[in-house]
Formats: structure tokens, sequence, C-alpha cells
């Protein structure tokens, strides 16, 4: 159980992962996403999540930069954006990214989204870059089972992380099952709702524990034991979202909040999406 801020989960392949770090969707290139990095970092993350896609990979290199914090303290992650997926276009996509990031290796790397014929030959990709060590770890992002099973009847190396969208709303129970049969870690995204907290239970423990509705799904995350990076560019947020490692929910609470799920998705659905 994440007792503190750099706690790590081990993966499959022995490299460890932060529980816990900060993610820059939307945060804009630039002066924004610099300052939520620099931010982090002087908080105590030592895990940063950014993707291709997300137009943001310079500026998360260069407050890596300026932070001072010694590179093998750090967990870097980026994502093949689907336009590249295919066996040379990622190998070259990962090539871009490492090179905004101004980076020799990154921490992990992974498939956007499974584009249907094109995430095996991706996956391909990634064992290379894995094998020849430009990547600590490789893994996948919103996945199914079926994708899954689909990727690994042939593949070399099982992924070791999925990144998912997971909350008490989408609790993704069969595939939380799966991939903890398959040693495979499962990693939030969108962790709290895209802001929609509003629910009474939420709000009833956050005055149980003294802290907000982020705080106690955040904590649910972790006790669940999966990975969750929080997105904000918010300095106190950002302080506030790691404000989770001086208390623990009850069993029967951690219950209750699962028991919020409605298999509801705020984000595009991986069985149908079209980008």
């Amino acid at each position: 159980m994440a007792k503190a801020i750099t706690d790590c989960t081990v993966l499959h392949n022995g490299v460890e992962m932060p529980w816990f770090g900060l993610g820059v969707w939307k945060a804009q290139e630039g002066d924004e996403v610099k300052r939520a990095v620099r931010w982090a970092l002087e908080t105590g993350y030592r895990s940063i999540d950014t993707a291709a896609v997300y137009g943001n990979e310079a500026g998360v290199g260069e407050a890596i930069q300026e932070s001072g914090v010694a590179r093998d303290q750090l967990f870097v992650t980026t994502k093949v954006w689907n336009s590249e997926q295919g066996y040379e276009t990622t190998l070259k996509a990962f090539e871009e990214s490492r090179k905004k990031l101004k980076l020799d290796y990154l921490d992990l790397y992974l498939v956007h989204w499974p584009v249907k014929g094109k995430y095996k030959e991706t996956w391909r990709a990634l064992e290379k870059l894995y094998k020849d060590g430009h990547v600590r770890a490789i893994g996948v992002s919103n996945f199914q089972v079926h994708h899954l099973e689909d990727l690994m009847a042939d593949s070399e190396v099982v992924p070791m992380v999925n990144q998912v969208e997971f909350h008490p709303l989408l609790t993704q129970q069969e595939l939380r099952t799966f991939c903890r049969q398959h040693s495979i870690q499962l990693e939030a995204w969108s962790p709290l709702m895209q802001g929609n907290l509003d629910q009474p239970l939420l709000t009833q423990l956050a005055e149980k524990y003294g802290k907000t509705p982020a705080q106690i799904v955040l904590r649910w995350d972790l006790q669940n034991q999966v990975v969750t990076i929080p997105k904000s560019v918010t300095e106190h947020r950002i302080r506030e979202n790691a404000n989770i490692f001086d208390f623990e929910l009850s069993a029967e609470d951690m219950e209750q909040i699962s028991g919020l799920n409605q298999d509801k998705r705020f984000g595009p659905d991986p069985d149908n999406f079209n980008f």
C-alpha cells in the first residue's frame, strides 16, 4: 500500500513505477505545462505522463531539464498517436518524442489507442525499442480484454501497463481481473471524472476523513492497486492531489465507493472511436 508519494509498484519486468504521478493532458505547450511540471516535481511527484498528441512534450522536457531532479529519480511516460501507428512509423514517432523530451531513454512507452489492423505492428515496434534498451517498460492504453488477448496471442512481451479510464463510475472489474491475472499494471486516466465529483457519498466521505472528494477518489485508486495520474495545471490542486498519503479508507468505505459504478465513460469508448 502506497504510504508516500515516491512509493512504487514493481512491473512484471522488475522496473519500479511510482503509484502516483502528474498527467498533462490538455496542458498547453510552453509556460503552462512547464509550470505544472515544475510545481509537481517541487511537491515530490516523480512520475510525469504525457503523449505525442498532447503537443506538450517539449515543455515537459524543458521543465525536467530545469528541475535539477536526477534523471534516474524520474519516471517519464509518453504515447504513440494513432496516425503514427504501424512498425516503421512508430519507431520514427518514438524518436520524435524522445528528442522533444530531450531524454536518452524513456521509462514507459504506450500504444495510445487500439487502432484496428495497426496495433500489432505498433506493438512489434515497441518490443524492438524495449529490447534495444531505448525504453524501460512498454504498455498499452485504452485496451479492453479482447484487445489484450488478441495482442498477446502472438507477441513476445506481455504489456507491463494498461492505462485506461478508471474511476468510481467506471470500475472496469473484468478488465482489472484480467490484468491482475497477467501481471499487467492498471493505470487510471481521468481518475477525477473530469471534475464530476458531485456524488453525495464522496462529499460525505470527504467530511468523514477531513479530505476533499478528489483526495478520497485518488486514495481509492491507490488502495485498489491502480496507478493514478491526476491532471492539473493549478499549483494548489497539484499539491492537494498529492496529499493522500496520511490516511486510509476503511474496507467498508472502499466498497461503498466501488458501488457507485455505472460503467459510465467520460472519454471515448475503446470499442468505438474514430480518430
